[in-house]
């Protein structure tokens, strides 16, 4: 199955295991006489925050003519797994005026797409715009929406950001023999254990593993089998990275997306 990816952007050759997956690659190739190319999946990392904050953001330019001026406080606060972004407006008694609300909505999404930890986006997190202030001449759209991306960035930086990272759900069907293999495997992965059961004369091994960990797993399942079992893999959930693992998960998809580019 040909689908696009909606937090990376790209195109995502699936199967029910790795051979499919070749298998499509080959037959493209044979049947229209092109080249794919093909690497593994990136990463859909994203950043939220663990702590609630408040912040301003005051954005003023004066260049000898018309200025400009915006001026916004927020309160971020994080909100459940999965909730996206949600925002309230408390203005009260004119303090911001109500044209100029959706221009620091809008800049605050806009900040939203590039973390404080790695650049990565920003979710589950709730933005209380309670205060401000204007100036009759200076203050604009583009000058609060300025603000609001101030606002935002600086409130997220003392909320304690942490790293996300998606989970995959790991199906391995291998011989009886090579489990133990496979579970020293997909331990040594950061994985957990989900259970094993039969099916036919195999065994299935089931496992959660954070995805950034399975980026070489079709080869090196490859090489630790003899090519005698397959997989296949699922979305699962995000959890967050251990602080102390942060600095080592990224580097790690750093370096196989460099090799791909490499390959």
């Amino acid at each position: 199955m040909l689908a696009r990816s909606g937090s990376t952007g790209e195109e995502i050759l699936s199967g029910l295991a790795q051979m499919h997956v070749e298998l499509a690659l080959e037959r493209i190739n044979r049947r229209y006489g092109v080249e794919v190319e093909a690497r593994a999946p990136k990463v859909p990392f994203v950043e939220t925050i663990s702590g609630a904050s408040e912040a301003q953001g005051r954005y003023k330019k004066q260049t000898g003519g018309r200025g400009q001026f915006g001026d916004a406080k927020i309160e971020v606060s994080p909100l459940g797994r999965g909730s996206g972004f949600e925002f309230e407006d408390a203005i009260t008694g004119g303090a911001i005026p109500r044209q100029f609300i959706p221009a620091v909505e809008k800049g605050i999404q806009e900040a939203m797409r590039e973390g404080p930890i790695a650049g990565y986006p920003v979710r589950d997190v709730k933005v209380r715009l309670y205060d401000g202030s204007f100036h009759s001449v200076d203050s604009s759209e583009a000058a609060f929406k300025v603000a609001g991306s101030m606002a935002f960035k600086n409130a997220v930086e003392k909320a304690r950001p942490v790293l996300l990272e998606p989970y995959v759900k790991v199906e391995v069907l291998a011989p009886t023999e090579l489990v133990g293999d496979i579970m020293g495997d997909l331990s040594g992965r950061r994985g957990r254990p989900m259970g094993i059961e039969q099916r036919g004369e195999r065994q299935v091994v089931q496992a959660e593993v954070p995805q950034v960990e399975m980026l070489t797993y079709a080869r090196d399942l490859r090489s630790i089998t003899g090519g005698r079992a397959n997989f296949h893999v699922e979305p699962g959930h995000y959890e967050e990275v251990p602080p102390n693992l942060v600095d080592k998960v990224l580097a790690a998809n750093v370096r196989e997306e460099e090799k791909e580019k490499v390959g």
